[in-house]
């Protein structure tokens, strides 16, 4: 019975991330990503839809985010970690399906490829930000698995049962501090247990996709600041994964760059998400003033873009919807194929927040 967690490897203990076909090369970490890209773009659609939406709308976001992210992960990498990324070769800077991707600069990237495509699309910003808050770290739990193909992001040595088992190369000779490294035998170092904080952070991820959507359901926040109700559970977790990690990285006073970059965004974040998250009162009542809240269905003038841009789509919409209302256009047909969802009742006048809205499901 082995007590820890196997690496994929090949028979010289190098990481084995990748396979070929018809002269292709795939490699794992590029396709886990790619994976959760796709499980994110699928989720932010289904809760889009639920906020009377129109699903199509997301695509043309998503590419947008998802190039921007890319490149800004790459990016926020490179500039942190340009010796560790490229060996001194300019050429592997572009080399993202080799690991090396800056969650700081992807989210960043993201957040501007997405909001360029949406002011395009004359769409607000805050909806689309909660849409998108419980995605992201649901794409992030499924990325961190790339990382174990790459036998890479783990911490300590370790002899617990579930300790990941490291026995290539050079992610063992890039072990810092020095200390922690395997003994060599035969001019290689041993393989090595260590803690896999790629794990701990995956299952952190999924705790925070969870926390997300209970803090839709339970709690009163104003429209967009899901977000920061993210950005605050994230960076808690993260500090400490980051922690454990012995691979290269700037230090600063004892702590490692992305550490402080954990702190800072930690900090500014749940101080945006106190200060300006909750609901206002009306001065006179005591009760909430009438703002959007995380939720609740889109604004009137959000849903009819929406319905505007489903139509013009799908022509068969409007024609359905003349037929059910005798041209009156009071209801929001909804197809088999997901085209427009209708709104509850009330939508975009401060209608109720169902269970179905807050969660995403249709």
């Amino acid at each position: 019975m082995l007590s820890y967690i196997p690496s994929p490897s090949h028979a010289d203990g190098s990481a084995f991330n990748g396979f070929s076909i018809a002269g292709l090369h795939f490699n794992f970490y590029g396709l886990i990503i790619a994976i959760g890209v796709v499980v994110a773009v699928w989720l932010a659609q289904r809760r889009w839809r639920a906020l009377g939406g129109f699903a199509g709308t997301i695509t043309p976001i998503a590419l947008w985010a998802v190039v921007f992210g890319l490149v800004g992960a790459r990016l926020y990498s490179d500039v942190t970690s340009w010796q560790v990324n490229t060996q001194g070769d300019w050429v592997r800077a572009f080399e993202i399906w080799q690991g090396g991707l800056g969650i700081w600069g992807g989210v960043a990237g993201g957040v501007l490829g997405g909001w360029i495509q949406a002011r395009r699309m004359h769409l607000p910003l805050p909806p689309l930000l909660d849409m998108v808050a419980p995605a992201l770290p649901l794409a992030q739990a499924i990325g961190r698995w790339g990382n174990y193909f790459n036998q890479e992001l783990f911490g300590l040595p370790s002899k617990l049962p579930w300790a990941v088992r490291i026995t290539d190369q050079g992610q063992l000779a890039s072990i810092y501090p020095a200390r922690y490294r395997p003994h060599m035998a035969d001019g290689r170092y041993l393989p090595g247990t260590f803690q896999p904080t790629f794990l701990y952070e995956c299952i952190w991820d999924l705790l925070t996709f969870g926390a997300l959507l209970l803090i839709e359901r339970k709690l009163r926040l104003r429209r967009g600041y899901l977000f920061a109700a993210y950005a605050t559970l994230y960076t808690f977790g993260r500090f400490w994964t980051e922690y454990l990690r012995i691979d290269p990285a700037h230090r600063y006073l004892g702590l490692r760059l992305n550490d402080w970059t954990s702190i800072a965004v930690f900090l500014a974040a749940a101080t945006i998400l106190v200060w300006k998250g909750r609901p206002r009162l009306r001065p006179t009542s005591g009760q909430d003033a009438d703002e959007d809240l995380v939720g609740e269905p889109l604004p009137a003038g959000v849903l009819a873009l929406e319905r505007a841009r489903a139509e013009a789509q799908n022509p068969r919409l409007q024609s359905s919807e003349d037929d059910l209302t005798g041209g009156s256009g009071g209801s929001h047909p909804d197809g088999p194929d997901g085209s427009f969802s209708p709104p509850p009742d009330g939508a975009g006048e401060g209608g109720t927040r169902g269970t179905e809205v807050v969660s995403g499901s249709p």
